[in-house]
């Protein structure tokens, strides 16, 4: 057995060489690989370039949508005027604040309207904090806030199930070129009727390639995933922070 150990490392060594052609790498190999390697490791590319994009993208806005959040509600809490916060929240397009605060706003000034008939010009816009106007339904203000809490969680959340998709799917994926390159290795051996390293050594290695290629896609995607949808939950949470600050002011103003 032990002079069996210098020939198995020289059939690694000579199999090294040969199908990695003097350190070419990864591209020498998946120029060698059969196609359904190629398909597999094509497949898992894919998922992955596609993940990076997502991840990158998501990155950026989730980053922008916190700093421009921040400055909106210390422009909200500061202000006295719902058309000055309707300006600002205008220029803050990113952060979902300025959506929740349109739509709470329209639904205001559509019942600023209804309940002042004798003024045909009446409006929320130029109404202050300290200023009372009636309305009577604060639940249709509460509806329209969920609404636009619904629609700015849809936003956020975009494209996030290719992320989970690519997380769950891919080991499975790599899982399967790992069984077919034991395939190959097995079918080998019955052609050849030899067991030498250097007759199973090219299944094996498509094998091992395509469990690490599903692995390199998921991990990434799974902990992104993970860290995106933490973020989401943040915003989430800010948003019904929001509109319960919204919703106060209304009663307190309006009602």
């Amino acid at each position: 057995m032990l002079r069996s150990i210098p020939m198995i490392s020289a059939g690694f060594q000579a199999v090294s060489v040969e199908n990695f052609g003097g350190g070419q790498g990864i591209l020498s190999f998946f120029k060698e690989a059969g196609p359904i390697a190629k398909v597999v490791l094509g497949i898992l590319l894919f998922f992955s370039f596609v993940s990076w994009i997502i991840i990158f993208a998501k990155f950026v806005r989730l980053r922008v949508v916190s700093r421009q959040s921040e400055k909106f509600v210390e422009f909200f809490r500061k202000s006295r005027r719902f058309s000055e916060v309707n300006t600002v929240a205008n220029q803050l397009t990113e952060t979902p604040l300025s959506t929740l605060f349109k739509a709470g706003y329209a639904e205001l000034d559509a019942q600023v309207k209804a309940n002042r008939p004798d003024d045909p010009g009446a409006t929320a816009s130029g109404v202050t904090m300290s200023q009372r106007f009636l309305i009577r339904n604060i639940s249709g203000i509460e509806r329209a806030l969920e609404r636009a809490i619904g629609v700015e969680l849809s936003r956020l959340t975009k494209y996030m199930t290719f992320l989970a998709t690519t997380a769950a799917a891919c080991p499975f994926i790599g899982l399967f070129g790992t069984v077919w390159g034991i395939m190959q290795s097995f079918r080998a051996i019955g052609t050849t009727g030899s067991t030498s390293i250097v007759a199973v050594a090219p299944g094996i290695s498509e094998a091992l390639v395509n469990t690490a290629a599903g692995l390199a896609a998921a991990i990434p995607a799974l902990i992104f995933y993970n860290y995106f949808m933490g973020k989401v939950r943040q915003q989430r949470a800010g948003m019904e922070d929001f509109a319960l600050e919204f919703i106060n002011l209304a009663e307190r103003n309006f009602t």
